[in-house]
């Protein structure tokens, strides 16, 4: 699977905005998404070229909110995939969606089109935080979003979660988890909540309207999760990331394992061979761009493309570990790391690893290097020496 292909859509259009979010994103213009999806389907033809006969085996529709796409959008994008492309049987197609979108119909004609899972946007099950994230749903919203996927024949769903809010207890954050747990998702995503320059979430802590997250009480919150989920019979297979047996995301270890993905969409940020690309960020650039259908560019470059870096060897090395560190039992596969870098990883970082596995915070093994549990709550303490 190392040669294998991934691709990232990115979907910017939403009906409103959360007030933490900063990503690329774009309300009240909804009217663009006709000629957005036609834009899509010209990059995805521009990329297949350079692409050559490279497999694809996951593709993952974020956002932004995928899930205001029709139907028949969703199946022209994903249908233009297996035309240009050389995709593996079993490929794992992702697309992130909120719950108050996800009615019967919509999620079987999502599923006949190709999707085969689901990250469903639940982030808490308490009304204070909905309403302090400006969040559409309701807890009643999420439960029969769930049933209706399980009906609609998805197997795979992710519910993401966000602890670390402000006034969130650690009685709140458990209830949470029980409630999520009830649903029986395959995969959780749990992430400590950031304060995004200019989202107006910071901007408010800021102004003191709203109190500032507390990291001591999100530590114990995340080794709260870590304790809960292991006994529900959940891996943490990544930092932020657990999985029944079997159902960890697939696109998500492309990244993690710094392997090769395609970015198309406003602002995607893509990684091929050593070269990382970002495409432009506004939405009607990014349709004007392919007006005149598009051409090969120099791929991994589109017509679309804003920003191209090649990374240095010392960049894909310091990429490599940070990502792959982030794995909390694969870690980095000291053997693998020498084929990809043609000497082993102590050679290049053994002072600051070895720092670090007296701190407690790395184990060192003769196969591989990973976080010990300690190291997970202090992996950016880590990551900082690996740059």
């Amino acid at each position: 699977m190392s040669h294998s292909l991934s691709l990232y859509l990115h979907i910017p259009f939403c009906m409103s905005k959360c007030t933490y979010c900063a990503f690329n994103t774009y309300t009240r213009l909804e009217h663009l998404i006709p000629p957005f999806v036609e834009a899509m389907l010209a990059e995805l033809r521009c990329c297949a070229v350079g692409a050559g006969g490279r497999t694809v085996h996951t593709v993952f529709l974020g956002g932004g909110t995928p899930s205001l796409l029709q139907a028949e959008q969703l199946a022209d994008i994903l249908r233009t995939i297996n035309l240009c492309f050389n995709v593996c049987a079993d490929v794992e197609v992702t697309l992130e969606a909120n719950p108050n979108d996800l009615n019967r119909e919509w999620l079987a004609a999502a599923f006949d089109a190709g999707v085969n899972r689901l990250s469903i946007g639940v982030q808490s099950t308490q009304a204070r935080d909905l309403r302090l994230f400006a969040r559409r749903h309701d807890n009643d919203q999420v439960a029969q979003a769930v049933l209706n996927a399980r009906q609609a024949g998805f197997g795979l769903v992710n519910l993401d979660l966000i602890y670390g809010v402000p006034e969130q207890s650690l009685a709140d954050w458990e209830r949470t988890l029980a409630e999520v747990l009830l649903l029986k998702p395959g995969h959780l995503s749990l992430y400590a909540l950031s304060l995004e320059a200019g989202t107006p979430l910071q901007e408010w802590v800021a102004r003191g309207e709203v109190a500032a997250p507390d990291d001591d009480l999100a530590a114990d919150q995340y080794e709260l999760a870590s304790e809960i989920l292991a006994a529900a019979g959940y891996r943490q297979y990544e930092i932020s990331n657990w999985a029944l047996p079997g159902q960890e995301c697939r696109h998500n270890l492309q990244y993690w394992r710094n392997l090769d993905w395609l970015g198309l969409g406003p602002g995607a940020h893509g990684h091929v061979a050593g070269t990382r690309t970002r495409t432009c960020l506004s939405p009607r650039e990014y349709i004007e761009s392919f007006n005149g259908g598009g051409d090969r560019a120099n791929y991994p470059a589109t017509p679309a493309t804003e920003e191209v870096v090649h990374l240095t060897r010392k960049e894909r090395i310091s990429e490599t570990l940070i990502m792959g560190l982030r794995l909390t039992e694969e870690g980095i596969g000291r053997d693998e790391f020498s084929r990809r870098f043609g000497e082993d990883v102590t050679n290049i970082f053994g002072d600051e690893l070895r720092a670090h596995e007296r701190r407690g915070l790395l184990e060192i093994r003769r196969d591989r290097i990973r976080l010990r549990p300690a190291g997970r709550l202090l992996a950016n303490q880590v990551f900082r020496d690996l740059v």
